[in-house]
């Protein structure tokens, strides 16, 4: 018999629970699992549980850093319709209930441009509970707005379609097993392949280097990616200053006048 670990509402789900937090991550993983990404095995779920494959933890290699990277394009380039789209099943048919990132809910409206989805859906609902969490300054609020403003304008648009991407790619979703890297807890949705580089590169991930070189090698990525990573950081520091502490304000505050200053060359 399969090893599984089994979690409930009352250990990860969102306060006061929500019907749909686990059939949102169970979509998540197993449309990301169609397109061959490395995620880890869907038992059952329910209202209250999940339960899921057993993970052995292992040591982190350079070897299983470049195949994960690897295998972390092959996802992004199964794509999405649009982006905003929410995981799909084997038929094609939609997610139609809430999505979440952690315990904040996640929208899935649609566009065909990325900058007007990620402005408008991925940082700017964040914004009020940040500031009434007192955890934004009204100066960096202002940063972040005209930052959006430049990016819902399409500044930062380019010709990749939406990509097929977890969504909340920190270290912490990264497990590394003996047999390579598995990730867990998605937020999966249509967006930009780099909006996962950018939140490895947040919080730190083992062997980033290496995850970025087998990336390359399977999908190159746009001319000047790296400096586009704070503009990609905007959205996990936006949820994070919802509901973490002033200093993902403060740092949501320096990213976004970061990104302005690049959006204005």
């Amino acid at each position: 018999m399969t090893p599984t670990f089994v979690k409930t509402l009352r250990d990860s789900g969102p306060p006061g629970g929500h019907p749909d937090f686990f059939a949102a991550e169970a979509a998540g993983l197993r449309w990301l699992a169609e397109a061959g990404a490395p995620v880890v095995r869907v038992i059952s779920a329910g209202e209250d549980t999940i339960e899921l494959e057993r993970l052995e933890p292992g040591r982190p290699t350079r070897e299983a850093a470049r195949d994960f990277g690897a295998a972390l394009a092959r996802m992004h380039d199964a794509g999405a319709p649009h982006f905003g789209s929410p995981p799909a099943d084997s038929a094609g048919t939609p997610f139609s209930a809430q999505l979440f990132i952690g315990r904040r809910a996640l929208s899935s409206v649609e566009y065909e441009s990325w900058g007007e989805f990620y402005a408008r859906e991925r940082v700017e609902p964040y914004l009020v509970p940040a500031r009434e969490a007192g955890n934004l300054t009204a100066a960096d609020e202002d940063a972040v707005r005209d930052a959006c403003e430049l990016i819902a304008g399409g500044v930062f648009d380019d010709d990749e379609g939406p990509a097929r991407i977890h969504g909340d790619l920190w270290n912490g979703n990264v497990m590394w097993t003996p047999d390579g890297v598995v990730m867990i807890d998605p937020a999966a949705h249509g967006a930009h392949r780099e909006t996962d580089l950018a939140m490895l590169a947040l919080f730190g991930c083992p062997h980033l280097d290496a995850i970025v070189d087998g990336y390359r090698d399977a999908h190159p990525l746009v001319s000047g990616w790296q400096d586009r990573v704070e503009v990609h950081q905007l959205h996990p520091l936006a949820v994070h200053a919802a509901g973490h502490g002033p200093g993902y304000g403060s740092s949501l505050g320096r990213a976004a006048r970061a990104s302005s200053a690049l959006a204005r060359g």
